[in-house]
């Protein structure tokens, strides 16, 4: 398993990057700049292409809503040139509050959007002359929808690579299907081992049987916070705001993909309570009741035989790639924990 991890949305940006050639020795492979509703990702992500010589970039996520297609395709074909072949292209589709409350875009048809969105891509990194008549995007535009004088152009400059990586963060079974068709990585959610062939599976499965024979096999890319040594609850318990701001909060009755997942994991009476505390502002309450259970299987906290149990119950379900939070006061206690993560993944 490759091993990567995920900066934080805002704040020690600069001493975070600092420590990146540290973690590169102590065998960091990939590093994922996040865009929510903080500062852009491709500012940073270029900083990190300048300070760094090993290590893989990836966008982890830009949201599909925010961009044109082909300027999304430009930034990606930029930023593979700047970081000498060693950017990867995550995208999603966020979810309503996000995209309709800070960017004041539609949320509609993230699925069919995202699928266009990857062509349109492509065609740009080949440097073809871009042509697309999908039903969300008509490049160039067609009659009457403009001046009427736009004409297909290709990409001026010869991209590092014309088949750059992309990886798509889905939970939803038609989105999951999607990505394991057309994309190169896949990055779920919360995702828990057990119950991922149960939860995915599928999706997965349907969408493999279209997958093109030149794409790589799917990388899958799975998040968890991690820390090595005895007595550690206090770091579980430091997980439960996030699940419950997510599962709780991240979108309406009805509306909300990380409610859905916890129930489709078997947590139903949990998601239902945490949902209703968090929307009667009693956060404190909710992150209460996110079940110990669901923080232990999605996370790395524990004495090292456990971490390794996870670690193998992580690869034995299909994920290639690990995006680890190292959880330590210190750089130095980051970069031990990488090198042991590091230890323990090759032992496998």
């Amino acid at each position: 398993m490759r091993i990567g991890m995920p900066l934080n949305y805002s704040g020690g940006f600069r001493e975070t990057v600092d420590e990146l050639a540290g973690y590169e020795k102590a065998g960091l492979d990939i590093v994922y700049v996040p865009e929510a509703y903080s500062f852009d990702a491709v500012s940073q992500m270029g900083f990190i292409a300048a300070r760094t010589e090993r290590l893989e970039i990836a966008s982890g996520i830009l949201q599909i809503y925010t961009r044109t297609p082909t300027l999304t395709a430009m930034t990606a074909a930029g930023m593979d040139y700047v970081s000498g072949g060693r950017f990867t292209l995550g995208i999603g589709a966020s979810g309503p509050q996000v995209i309709e409350g800070f960017h004041g875009v539609p949320y509609h048809a993230p699925l069919g959007r995202t699928r266009e969105i990857v062509d349109i891509c492509r065609q740009v990194w080949r440097r073809e002359k871009v042509v697309h008549e999908g039903k969300h995007f008509q490049i160039p535009l067609p009659e009457g929808q403009g001046t009427g004088l736009g004409k297909p152009l290709k990409l001026i400059n010869h991209p590092v690579r014309e088949r750059i990586p992309i990886m798509i963060a889905a939970i939803g079974p038609k989105n999951v299907a999607m990505v394991a068709e057309i994309a190169e990585a896949w990055e779920p959610i919360f995702y828990v081992p057990e119950k991922a062939g149960e939860v995915w599976g599928d999706s997965l499965s349907a969408g493999k049987a279209k997958r093109d024979a030149s794409l790589p096999d799917l990388d899958v890319v799975a998040q968890a916070p991690l820390a090595i040594g005895e007595g550690l609850d206090d770091y579980l318990d430091g997980m439960r705001p996030m699940l419950a701001l997510y599962i709780g909060g991240m979108g309406a009755k009805g509306r909300n993909f990380y409610n859905d997942l916890a129930r489709r994991y078997g947590y139903e009476a949990e998601a239902e309570e945490i949902q209703d505390l968090y929307l009667a502002g009693k956060k404190d309450e909710a992150a209460a009741a996110v079940p110990k259970e669901l923080l232990v299987k999605t996370s790395l906290i524990g004495p090292e035989g456990h971490v390794k149990e996870r670690l193998a119950a992580l690869r034995e379900s299909g994920v290639t790639t690990l995006n680890v939070t190292p959880l330590a006061g210190t750089a130095q206690g980051r970069t031990n924990l990488i090198e042991r993560v590091r230890r323990l993944a090759d032992e496998l």
